[in-house]
């Protein structure tokens, strides 16, 4: 099958729309597929293809500070940059399927999205808001966003000179508000599948364990999929992004 890989902008948003070439024009079930951190749109190109070739159109974004939107400094506060990039991924995300919906390239409403490390923190939070979502794949990220900004901040005050400015608990005020496991009930019983390795020295595998192991018998948990890496690290394989593939095909 061959596949149409093109770059587009977005209102100044750069992203790649990988679809099968006989079916650039035809509605499609959409895939909004976000890569990690100081990582790029191209990056994720191994598993948008995958996904193209079972009929998804899969767009891939660049996010804010990276690929073609990355500066040469990034902020001297730990983290700044980090949670910036998230929460412009997370203000673009409407402007991107509203461009496929105008279109008319949306098949029956059929929205995905996924992502890798910092990508799969933005899946998790965009699902605790819209549930227009039917499907979410949050590979190595956290569904406990806010659980992980702690985490960072008491590592940083433990190790960098100065600590942590005290002011970032009020400029980083809106992470709760996206915090899937604060308000699980969110997730209304779509599915989700959580994949993290037990060696990821990166986000901690417990964040993401801990928040299936809390819904995994709830109503609203039920389709939720929780995979292990044993002994794996921050890393994604190919079996894995055939796994991830093949989520997306059996439920959107």
């Amino acid at each position: 099958m061959k596949l149409s890989i093109k770059e587009r902008h977005i209102a100044e948003i750069p992203i790649l729309e990988v679809v099968a070439e006989t079916l650039l024009n035809e509605p499609l079930p959409l895939i909004l597929y976000y890569h990690g951190w100081r990582n790029n749109k191209e990056l994720v190109l191994t598993q948008a293809r995958r996904l193209a070739r079972e009929g998804f159109r899969v767009v891939l974004p660049d996010a804010m500070h990276h690929g073609e939107r990355r500066v040469t400094e990034i902020s001297s506060i730990p983290t700044f940059t980090f949670w910036s990039s998230i929460q412009y991924n997370l203000a673009e995300y409407h402007v991107l399927v509203r461009y496929y919906e105008e279109r008319e390239l949306i098949l029956d409403e059929r929205i995905g999205v996924g992502g890798y490390s910092m990508g799969g923190i933005t899946t998790a939070a965009l699902m605790s808001q819209h549930d227009s979502i039917k499907v979410g794949t949050s590979i190595m990220g956290t569904p406990q966003p806010y659980r992980y900004y702690r985490y960072m901040k008491d590592h940083i005050n433990a190790r960098v000179p100065y600590g942590y400015p005290p002011e970032m608990d009020h400029l980083l005020s809106w992470i709760p508000h996206y915090d899937l496991s604060l308000q699980p009930e969110k997730l209304a019983n779509r599915p989700l599948l959580i994949w993290h390795g037990t060696d990821d020295d990166r986000i901690p595998y417990e964040q993401a364990f801990d928040f299936y192991e809390t819904i995994k018998t709830k109503s609203y948990g039920e389709q939720t999929v929780f995979l292990t890496g044993k002994n794996e690290g921050h890393l994604v394989t190919i079996p894995l992004m055939d796994e991830i593939t093949t989520f997306f095909v059996e439920h959107l």
